[in-house]
């Protein structure tokens, strides 16, 4: 899946990843935004939208201002009628452009929600056990990687942790939990690139494993709004609703 979507986007966007992480999701966003509000605007009945928001606006005037309980309901199912017909006027708009971007969060989600594992540098390796879990786990790489502890672990507060560090390349790690046998790739590189951190596991005491990448801050590591940190997907839904709300002024989309 990851080569399929780097082949498809990395020609024309790959190179965005040489710029720190906020400017490569700004102009990501910007492209993005700017396609679909130009798709929206072409799509739909822009005078029949602008005609439903006028009536829209008048109406939520309207019940502002009645104390008539009855002559309020009336307003209201008007309101909502036309609401409908907004929505179906722009579902059509929707489906042209749902697919792409999805396809595009992935894509997204594959280079810069986590950073990569550095060559050289050490990270960790954890694998996460239901309530109740005892024994050991080993671990065991392809090709080798050079192992701080022990392979094999005792499962202890419910995980199983090991520190590890190589060189570039893709490895295979393998864990045996009892009779059980589970397999992560991973991948240290200088590029903005991982294989996906979590792996989860169904039908097992041994529910996760979690390989040590570090979430991306966009906005840095230091920033913070009351100890949350925003990572990229916050910030790209930022970005887009301050970009939409100008793209729609500068191009009167309604």
């Amino acid at each position: 899946m990851t080569n399929f979507l780097d082949t498809i986007f990395n020609p024309w966007l790959g190179q965005l990843f040489n710029l720190p992480i906020f400017w490569a999701i700004l102009i990501i966003c910007i492209f993005i935004t700017l396609l679909v509000t130009v798709v929206y605007k072409y799509t739909t009945n822009q005078r029949e939208m602008k005609q439903i928001k006028g009536d829209l606006k008048k109406y939520q005037k309207e019940m502002r201002e009645t104390k008539d309980t009855k002559k309020l309901m009336e307003i209201q199912k008007k309101a909502l009628d036309l609401n409908m017909k907004y929505m179906s006027s722009s579902f059509k708009s929707t489906l042209y452009t749902f697919i792409p971007i999805i396809i595009i969060f992935a894509w997204l989600n594959m280079h810069v929600a986590y950073q990569p594992l550095l060559p050289g540098q050490d990270f960790k390796v954890t694998t996460v056990f239901a309530d109740g879990a005892k024994g050991n786990v080993t671990l065991t790489t392809i090709p080798e990687l050079n192992l701080k502890n022990t392979s094999t672990q005792e499962i202890t507060n419910n995980q199983a942790t090991w520190t590890l560090n190589g060189d570039v390349g893709e490895y295979k790690l393998t864990f045996d939990y009892n009779t059980e046998e589970y397999s992560k790739n991973i991948l240290i590189t200088t590029e903005k690139s991982y294989e996906i951190p979590q792996y989860p596991i169904k039908n097992s005491k041994m529910t996760m494993v979690v390989i040590g990448n570090e979430p991306t801050h966009p906005f840095g590591e230091t920033f913070n709004l009351f100890g949350w940190y925003p990572g990229w997907l916050a910030t790209y839904i930022t970005l887009s609703l301050i970009f939409s709300a100008v793209f729609r002024k500068i191009f009167d989309v309604y």
